[in-house]
């Protein structure tokens, strides 16, 4: 399958799984804000990595576990709203890139701070 094809059928994915979760009734995963950053899906459309993100209080292996459960659903919406060959099977993976830009930037802030005093300082 060529790269363009497959890059729309990730964007195609990941829309309808942002659209998707919001009618989820797990409240392991209806508590917490979920939002999907990125799909990957395979080349021949069997499988797909779906990259999450959240905020809540729910913790990480409870939102993991209500994603899980509630897969047979998110495949069969897929498949409802997608006419695809095949339907993937989702493999949940959790993003922590935006949690990991925003403790750089906060180091990044910590720098500035200290050297702002010792200019003062000097």
């Amino acid at each position: 399958m060529p790269n363009y094809r497959r890059d729309r059928v990730n964007e195609e994915v990941q829309k309808e799984l942002s659209e998707i979760l919001r009618d989820i009734k797990d409240p392991r995963v209806s508590k917490s804000f979920v939002s999907i950053t990125g799909v990957e899906v395979t080349p021949d459309l069997k499988y797909a990595k779906v990259f999450y993100s959240f905020l809540g209080g729910v913790s990480d292996s409870d939102v993991q576990k209500g994603l899980e459960s509630a897969h047979g659903y998110i495949r069969g919406q897929i498949a409802q709203r997608l006419n695809l060959r095949q339907t993937p099977e989702f493999k949940f993976i959790r993003d922590t890139s935006i949690e990991h830009g925003a403790h750089i930037s906060s180091l990044f802030k910590e720098v500035e701070n200290e050297r702002k005093e010792q200019n003062k300082d000097e």
